[in-house]
């Protein structure tokens, strides 16, 4: 691959903009599409309450998981269901409403994921 930095096809009158990553045309252009396939977490999975910045409400914190957005998306639901609390995932961390620690990591090792206190 050629270094994209120093120069190269920025746009062509027969496809219109080139993607600076790859080369290809932007409409054909999988370097999104590959970033978004590529899990957040390291594997280490770790569940700890955090109330800092949250005007004394106890939210529980879910990271390190391996999967990619979508995954992790269902994997969130599916822990916020089983704690029967509210909750959201942001930035590869599901968080949960409530102090559940011992009820996600219970349900984090049933699901097959090597889940911890920190």
């Amino acid at each position: 691959m050629k270094n994209r930095s120093q120069g190269g096809l920025v746009y062509s009158t027969e496809t219109g903009r080139m993607c600076p990553e790859c080369g290809k045309p932007a409409a054909a252009c999988v370097c999104k599409a590959n970033a978004k396939a590529v899990p957040r977490g390291d594997g280490n999975v770790r569940v700890s309450l955090q109330t800092k910045g949250r005007g004394g409400k106890a939210v529980t914190l879910v990271k390190g998981v391996a999967l990619d957005d979508a995954a992790l998306a269902a994997l969130g639901k599916q822990l916020r269901s089983a704690c029967g609390a509210g909750g959201t995932v942001k930035d590869g961390v599901i968080e949960v409403q409530g102090d559940h620690r011992e009820l996600l990591i219970a349900a984090l090792v049933k699901l097959g994921h090597k889940a911890k206190a920190g």
